[in-house]
């Protein structure tokens, strides 16, 4: 059993991934977003290579001690955002992955914030330092909140929801996840065999507390710019601003997906791009989602460099 109590924790999509990333003997791979250890585990094993492992999150270290114990100078964690990815690595690499968004290991630690489901201080931290969900919640301003809700839940009452918030703090701070939930189940009430209302509002300040979608803008360019040629960068993303960030990067810096005309003499290329191919959208498989819900929502896309 992994310490933690984390041993039912599945690796989405695991066999796509090692499917994308291809790891090869004698080579270096990145799991940017170690967690639980579960894509570098697989990676380690598929190849006789050297794995490097990025985490922010102080929780992960015992985890990563394992690790170093078993696979020796094959496995090196580095502490830190893989937003600074290349400065972390700071090394040609041969493919990385990237599994974006909260760990199932953060999601099951009621302590840390993240869910609606289990009431815990609202903090949401990845990082366990800095600003807190809380701290957002009782400080922004009305417009503020509902912007953000908006922009980064794509949650179509948060004005509702930030009028409810400001209304609820006049009497005392939100300090709880189970507080902030009650306070947006006023607005939207549950339906049986529907997304939980709350789902949309926690994602955004989760977003928000971790800067995570400039975290995976930056990333994906530290990564792009260490890959090697043939090197493979793979990314699975769990809800569509990440998703569209990803397709963004992958086809504004890969040749073969620029529009042509078919009266074109020549097909337009240009020494920017830093793709020889991407993929489009892989989805999980209907066996996995039915053996594990958190993948439902789950898209890989790879691209190779040039």
């Amino acid at each position: 059993m992994i310490p933690g109590g984390y041993d039912k924790h599945f690796p989405v999509m695991l066999q796509e991934v090692l499917t994308s990333l291809a790891p090869q003997d004698g080579k270096t791979y990145v799991d940017a977003t170690f967690g639980n250890g579960g894509y570098s585990e697989a990676i380690l094993k598929a190849a006789n290579c050297n794995l490097i492992a990025l985490d922010r999150d102080p929780n992960v270290l015992p985890r990563a001690e394992e690790f170093k114990q078993k696979y020796g100078s094959r496995f090196r964690f580095i502490s830190g955002c893989f937003g600074d990815f290349e400065t972390l690595v700071n090394q040609p690499i041969d493919g990385a992955v990237f599994d974006i968004g909260v760990s199932s290991m953060q999601l099951d630690q009621a302590e840390r914030g993240f869910s609606f489901g289990k009431d815990a201080p609202l903090d949401m931290r990845m990082s366990c330092n800095g600003q807190t969900a809380a701290d957002l919640v009782n400080s922004l301003s009305e417009q503020e909140l509902a912007d953000l809700i908006y922009q980064y839940g794509e949650e179509r009452k948060s004005r509702q929801i930030a009028n409810k918030i400001v209304n609820f703090r006049k009497t005392k701070p939100i300090e709880t996840t189970r507080e902030l939930a009650e306070i947006i189940y006023s607005v939207i009430h549950k339906t049986p065999n529907s997304i939980d209302p709350a789902t949309r509002t926690f994602q955004a300040l989760r977003i928000a507390v971790n800067d995570e979608l400039g975290e995976l803008k930056r990333g994906l360019q530290g990564a792009a710019h260490l890959l090697k040629p043939q090197g493979r960068l793979v990314v699975v993303s769990f809800h569509s601003l990440e998703d569209r960030i990803v397709k963004s990067f992958f086809k504004e810096n890969t040749g073969k997906n620029q529009h042509v005309s078919k009266y074109a003499t020549s097909p337009k290329t240009t020494d920017s791009n830093i793709f020889a191919n991407c993929s489009k959208a892989i989805e999980p498989s209907q066996e996995e989602t039915k053996l594990n819900k958190r993948s439902r929502s789950a898209k890989l896309r790879f691209a190779v460099k040039k």
